[in-house]
């Protein structure tokens, strides 16, 4: 299965958690069905992208970075890459890669969808958005995409950060709690 048919099947088989979430997959999806470059950065108005919320084992903590470009504390992810067959992989790798912690895995399927203005040319990101779950004896490294990292308490964020972080670290600390 190529990166554009892994997307169209993760969002069909996505379960959206509210109305706002249910009108995004069908966007998401509409977008794919019209756009097969999509999950390239190439793609214009918008591409998909990959990201995930890193929480600690004990699902209290979230880590954080301090992205350099957009100067504000958001999750970790970005575009697709040849060498990814999956949006999984994506954000996966990209979480991986902005952590520096190799020692983490994803829980299956999706956690929240979230549109939002891109830096990098393109009108919109259409992020899908998942849960990654670190080792207790993790440590995180700052890579030159984070001015810093962070441990966080999700009701308690640092700002300047925006509402889709805030509700992707909710979501993300009760699916690892069992809620």
């Amino acid at each position: 299965m190529n990166l554009h048919a892994d997307a169209v099947s993760v969002l069909t088989e996505y379960q959206p958690v509210d109305a706002q979430q249910r009108t995004l997959r069908d966007e998401f999806l509409a977008y794919l069905a019209e756009h097969p470059d999509a999950m390239t950065r190439e793609s214009r108005p918008a591409h998909l992208t990959g990201s995930a919320m890193l929480v600690d084992p004990t699902g209290t903590r979230v880590l954080l970075n301090l992205h350099a470009k957009a100067k504000k504390w958001l999750q970790f992810g970005g575009h697709a890459e040849d060498g990814d067959s999956s949006l999984a992989d994506t954000a996966l790798r990209e979480t991986r890669e902005e952590s520096g912690i190799d020692e983490l895995y994803l829980l299956p399927g999706p956690v929240l969808l979230d549109r939002h203005p891109a830096p990098c040319g393109a009108e919109a990101h259409l992020d899908v958005m998942y849960v990654a779950i670190s080792t207790p004896d993790a440590h995180e490294k700052v890579s030159e995409e984070s001015i810093s990292l962070g441990w966080f308490d999700p009701a308690a964020l640092p700002e300047p950060t925006d509402d889709a972080v805030r509700r992707l670290a909710r979501a993300a600390v009760a699916r690892v709690r069992g809620g």
